[in-house]
Parts: C-alpha cells; structure tokens; sequence
C-alpha cells in the first residue's frame, strides 16, 4: 500500500460530449431528424488523454495550463467528484480539496456545523475538530458569522470557510484550484502562508491557478497540461518558462498591427554587442510608422509571459508623418538568467494608437536568482545589486 500523501495516475483517460442537448422533447425530436437527415450525432471530447502521473507524499506541484486544457477535470478525478472513463487513479489519505467555491459547503448548515461536517468526512472525531476550530474561524474572519447559515455568505465567505476547513484539519492531500481568486489580495496572502505551512508539515499540495507567480513561489514542481496531455512535467522554473514562452507565441500571433501607428522594428542588444547579460548595459531600438502628425507616449517593458510587464518605462514622443526611431539605453539591466520578451505600446491624447503587444524575444545571461539553496523557489523576476552589512549587536 502507497503511504499517505501519495497521488498515482495510470494511462487515466476521461471524456465530454462536445455538445450537450437539453431534455426537452423539441430537442429530442430535432436530433432524431438530424440523424435520419445522415447528419453525424454529437461526438467526444477528451478532456485527458492517456494521464500517468506520480507525485510522492509532501511535494509541492503547480498544474498549469490555459482554460480547458484539463487542470480542474483532474483535481476532480483526485476528489472522486468524477471518475476516469479508463485508467486508474490513486490517492492514500486524507484529502483536503477547495475545488469550488461550495465544495464541501450545505448552505442550510450553518459555518459551525459545516467545520463539523467536514472533518467528519476526513474521519476526524469531534474532539479532533474541536481542538482545531477556533484557529479555522479565525484564519477565515467569520468570527461574527459562524453560526449564521452559509448562505446567507458571500463568495469570499464561503472560499475562506472552505479553504480554512480544508487546511486546518490536518489532510494528507491538500487540493486547491483556482478559487482563491475570490478573496482580496490580504486573504490570497494567507492562503499562500497557510499552504507553504501545510508542505512544512509534510502534506503534499497540488495546486490549480492562474496566477504564475503564486504557484511559482508556493511549488517546487511543476506540470503543464495542454488538450488534456502532459506537455512539461519538471522543476516548477523550467515548466513556468516553457508555459509563459508558448503564452508569448500566441499572444504574437492574433496581436493586430492595422491601428493608427504600426510596429516596424523592435530589438533588444547588449552596449557592445547582441548579447544581453545581468546587470550589464543594454539598448533598445524601436521603430514605427504613421501617416499623420501626433503627439504621443511610447510605452516599453519586459513581460515574463502574461502582458503585465517586470518593468516598464515610458516617454513623451512627437511623432511625424513616416517612420520615427526610439532608443532606450538601461546602465544595468535588473533581470536574472531566462528569456523574456519586449512589449511595446503608444498611446495618444485621447485614444490608442498601437495597442500593448511584444514585440522581441530576448534571452539574458547570467545568474539565477535562487542559484545558492537549491530548496528555495524563485520569489522576485529582477536582480538587484545590493551592498550587505551585518554586525553583532
């Protein structure tokens, strides 16, 4: 038998109808003519294709990946909520899951009695939940509302009652997707304390969000689905980047050019030559074209993946009828080993004149952040130079 804590998937495979009729009799009958009329009948979707996965007790995995590539299909097969149309799925212990916001949750009870219900369901006695309930309702702010019924909550309520209950009660598997979005950046900080708190204690978290970051500085491991395939499964840094490289290349494919000013030319190279290194001067050339007269702002940074940018820097331009040449010039350029890309963006008086988009890949040399205690997860996408002094006091 695997110890607590384990999660094994074997060639799991699990399918949707691509479209779903409703019961009604029109709709019945209306199919029933399509197919008499030699239409082909509604197929299969495969929401994860031939899944093997292994994830020892106390690691820290991030499962990331664009909508409907199968991250919370999976969380789902792990709860039991779902089960895989073949293959074989394995979880030893007790799990914790906050899969949406009211997973776990009966409005009719009241929070009080949801923590009870709860841990009764991980097979906690009463006294063990008991010992643990006045840290679950302060970690979740329903002091004032613990006995009022939970549908009487709001959304952040219910999350932080859920997520609170799934946390403090001690599981071998903590299962998190990506309601933590609901609560305000105060209690998504909390969250992410009481998570790094859980992996200290040895359970193993595996945890579904869009936010890169969060799951950057919370796991060690990352797996990277697409159409329900595993496309990367490694170190959380080296998944991260191939995930955010393939965002960049979508994001250059369907960005539009045909705005009032037009992108002719972006690079990025070191003061002496193409090649960019940490802390070691850089320039950037852009170049763009208009057909009228304008007044403007030029906006340039480095993203990591998404669009909002490590850095950023902007300057008034006047821009005339053809082509106008911009250069920036950085003494020391503050990002870490990796790639990157260059974003650019103009914005006029009163309306856009070329939206926000990239516009150069560029790749840096030099060294990683976290490069000492291999243990520790990246926190921070900038290197800064700093001069340290400790004494004893």
């Amino acid at each position: 038998m695997s110890p607590d804590g384990t999660i094994r998937t074997t060639r799991v495979w699990k399918r949707f109808r691509s479209t779903r009729s409703r019961l009604l009799l029109r709709d019945q009958l209306a199919g029933i003519a399509a197919r008499m009329g030699g239409r082909p009948s509604p197929g299969w979707r495969w929401a994860l294709q031939d899944l093997n996965i292994e994830i020892a007790p106390g690691e820290s995995v991030g499962l990331v990946g664009s909508n409907g590539s199968g991250k919370s299909t999976l969380l789902k097969l792990l709860t039991r909520v779902m089960y895989p149309y073949a293959g074989q799925v394995e979880l030893a212990g007790r799990v914790g899951a906050l899969i949406e916001v009211r997973a776990g949750i009966h409005g009719d009870l009241s929070g009080r009695d949801n923590i009870y219900l709860y841990g009764s369901l991980l097979g906690l006695g009463r006294k063990g939940v008991a010992r643990r309930f006045d840290e679950i309702v302060a970690f979740a702010e329903l002091e004032d509302a613990v006995d009022r019924q939970v549908k009487f909550y709001s959304s952040g309520m219910q999350m932080r009652l859920g997520f609170g209950v799934a946390a403090f009660l001690e599981p071998d598997v903590l299962l998190v997707d990506e309601v933590l979005a609901v609560g305000d950046a105060s209690f998504q900080q909390k969250c992410l304390d009481r998570m790094r708190e859980v992996l200290a204690q040895g359970t193993t978290l595996v945890l579904v969000s869009h936010d890169l970051a969060a799951v950057e500085a919370t796991c060690a491991r990352g797996i990277w689905l697409n159409n329900g395939l595993i496309e990367a499964d490694g170190p959380i840094r080296d998944v991260m980047a191939g995930y955010r490289h393939a965002i960049e290349e979508r994001i250059v494919l369907r960005t539009a050019s045909d705005g009032p000013v037009r992108l002719v030319k972006a690079e990025v190279t070191g003061a002496e030559d193409a090649h960019l290194r940490t802390q070691a001067p850089c320039r950037i050339t852009v170049v763009m074209e208009t057909a009228e007269t304008s007044l403007a702002r030029a906006f340039v940074g480095v993203t990591e993946g998404p669009a909002t940018p490590v850095f950023v820097m902007s300057r008034d331009l006047h821009l005339s009828a053809g082509q106008t040449a911009i250069t920036c010039l950085l003494p020391r350029l503050p990002l870490p080993r990796g790639a990157y890309y260059l974003w650019v963006g103009v914005q006029g008086r009163e309306s856009e004149l070329l939206a926000w988009q990239p516009a150069a890949e560029l790749h840096v040399a030099g060294p990683l952040l976290d490069e000492a205690p291999p243990a520790v997860v990246r926190l921070a996408p900038v290197h800064v130079d700093a001069a340290w002094e400790v004494d004893k006091c």
